[in-house]
């Protein structure tokens, strides 16, 4: 009979593998993407923004806060501590509102710091969101520029090195599965390059925006407050102070647009690197690469022989898991009901998983290619075993020389179930009614140069 037992968290416990079995390739993510970072930057916008109405400045705050002062308030989230969060947690359990318990920690703060007759500009005119829909991208921005980022160009760079160091390796390429015209390794793993690189220019060029206008996006409470004061412009300055592009014209909240083409673009990067874990592990299968063996890892518990891909398998399951999140983020998110409704809150909380899947994706695959080692007896083997594909070269020599029919002659000589060996080519151009020159040109042609530019 089961027996239910109440458990700590921990590694072993978590629900999820990104805070249990990965738990120690995930944790850098936890400085953005936790319950905790999401309240340390709140926690940052809003001592920024206060910060900003005293640069305005606004009446009440002009010539109110020191130097000093400011400083001290930007040490409250430069060095925002776990206590400091469980107490906003348990000032939560009372006011049953996240941003609000957020607003009366500060204003303590700024009583402790001798600033209470200006803690009521804390939060001034905002709404939730302006909060939320600031902190979140911000939170997104630092994540993608400081931990996704890196790994991928890591990533990158291994897969450079690869190409460099293979780019004269002849292979024996495979269109619908067949045997077709040769190619070169490192030509192969540079299309995987160029086409991950072609999607990072579009993650590049992307905004991280940020709505930022009050309760329904017009700064109604700010407006009938200081109507002298030209909000929007000011709203914009703030944002962008903070790295962020506010939307405007917005509702109560961002719309979400651009971080669904941010979703959609690291899915298409996903994706790509899907596409290059099965031809990996495709390759492995067809002997083209062994694997560097760790002493006292098992391949299979029942099969000692074995060494698996595990790396490009773990990769693309991961891969596959973030798109699936990442998928539901861009479909789900840009659409709310008239001004605002709540499912984007809970879906936003979630928006560290397809990275976390991510991280773990990218790590494998660094792992996996990092332990390849070329097996070039075999595919020098599997080209002298299909002379066959020289069989386009010829018949382009011969259509270039007026040769009647010469795409005939080919698929007549080559479509046959005996072998096409070296000497079934040769015997096949010496048999030519054409002059010598063009048939010594034709001689040098074999599978294993005939792998174009």
């Amino acid at each position: 009979m089961f027996k239910q037992v109440i458990m700590q968290l921990q590694s072993l416990t978590a629900i999820s593998p990104v805070d249990g079995r990965y738990r120690k390739q995930t944790e850098p993510l936890a400085a953005y993407f936790s319950e905790y970072a999401l309240i340390k930057f709140r926690v940052w916008v809003e001592i920024e923004y206060f910060i900003s109405l005293t640069q305005i400045p606004l009446p009440q705050l002009k010539d109110k806060i020191s130097t000093t002062q400011l400083n001290e308030l930007r040490e409250i989230y430069l060095n925002f501590s776990l206590d400091q969060a469980n107490r906003i947690k348990a000032i939560e359990r009372t006011t049953n509102h996240d941003v609000k318990a957020v607003e009366y920690f500060l204003k303590e703060e700024f009583e402790t710091l001798g600033l209470k007759e200006a803690s009521e500009f804390v939060h001034f005119g905002l709404t939730s969101q302006d909060i939320n829909n600031t902190a979140i991208p911000m939170s997104l921005k630092h994540a993608v520029e400081i931990e996704i980022l890196p790994i991928l160009n890591e990533l990158i760079n291994v897969l450079s090195k690869q190409a460099n160091d293979w780019e004269g390796i002849s292979m024996l390429a495979r269109t619908h599965g067949q045997p077709a015209s040769p190619t070169r390794l490192g030509k192969e793993w540079q299309v995987f390059i160029t086409r991950i690189q072609v999607q990072l220019m579009h993650v590049n060029q992307l905004t991280y925006p940020a709505k930022f206008g009050g309760a329904t996006g017009n700064f109604n409470a700010h407006q009938v407050a200081y109507p002298s004061i030209d909000w929007v412009n000011f709203s914009k300055k703030f944002c962008a102070s903070l790295g962020l592009n506010r939307s405007h014209p917005t509702t109560q909240i961002e719309h979400y647009d651009n971080l669904a083409a941010l979703f959609d673009a690291f899915k298409r990067i996903n994706t790509i690197l899907i596409d290059l874990c099965r031809d990996i592990w495709q390759y492995v299968a067809m002997d083209y690469f062994k694997q560097q063996l760790k002493e006292g890892e098992i391949g299979s518990s029942a099969m000692p022989h074995k060494v698996n891909p595990i790396d490009f398998e773990n990769a693309e399951g991961n891969l596959g898991y973030a798109n699936a999140i990442f998928e539901h983020l861009s479909a789900k998110l840009p659409i709310s009901r008239l001004q605002r409704d709540l499912t984007d809150s809970t879906v936003l909380r979630n928006i560290g998983m397809p990275f976390a899947h991510q991280l773990i994706a990218f790590n494998s695959l660094i792992k996996g290619l990092n332990k390849l080692m070329l097996n070039q007896a075999k595919l020098e083997a599997d080209l002298e075993a299909n002379w066959a594909v020289v069989a386009e070269a010829i018949q382009t020599i011969l259509r270039r020389e007026g040769f009647e029919k010469p795409y005939e002659a080919l698929k007549s000589l080559t479509r046959t179930n005996e072998p096409i060996t070296r000497d079934t080519i040769k015997n096949f151009i010496n048999d030519l009614p054409v002059n010598e020159k063009i048939k010594q040109e034709l001689l040098k042609i074999t599978p294993h140069n005939y792998t174009g530019v």
